[in-house]
């Protein structure tokens, strides 16, 4: 825990859902094509690696390092599509100033143009975070997919 005076330190419950909430602010984010409030969600040396999950659509997405490289790259390669991203049954741990965060990831992807078609996929988020100053932030994400549904050439080129 950073040092606060203990009236004032936050509780485990809240830090726990301080931790989740980064996960919100990822995910609005991606889905406001906000870049300023995704980036805030990674730490600066932040690595995020997609890959796992892309794989299974048959898409390659190779691992990126840097939160603000982070960002612009998610943006770039999804800005064709409209998106929603919904958290489920997030589960942290944490250790002092370091959290561990496993939770489920409700992504629909649509082609702006065409909403007739949709790929839905549901990924598992194993999410090491820490805590930088007030907030929480994304040190490490991995990305593994547990199904998809609909037509995943919706997401061809990213």
């Amino acid at each position: 825990m950073t040092t606060t005076d203990s009236a004032t330190a936050p509780t485990a419950i809240e830090d726990k859902f301080a931790a989740v909430e980064t996960l919100y602010r990822y995910a609005a984010g991606l889905d406001l094509r906000d870049e300023e409030l995704l980036a805030s969600a990674f730490a600066d040396d932040a690595a995020a690696d997609f890959g796992p999950a892309t794989k299974k659509a048959g898409q390659e997405y190779p691992p990126i390092k840097g939160g603000g490289t982070i960002a612009a790259a998610l943006l770039d390669s999804l800005g064709h599509l409209d998106t929603t991203h919904s958290l489920s049954n997030p589960r942290v741990t944490l250790d002092g100033d370091t959290a561990h965060l496993e939770g489920i990831m409700a992504c629909q992807h649509l082609p702006r143009e065409d909403h007739s078609r949709h790929v839905l996929m549901t990924n598992r988020y194993d999410v090491d975070l820490a805590r930088q100053g007030q907030v929480w932030v994304i040190r490490h994400l991995t990305v593994d997919n547990a199904w998809t549904e609909g037509d995943p050439s919706v997401l061809a080129g990213i």
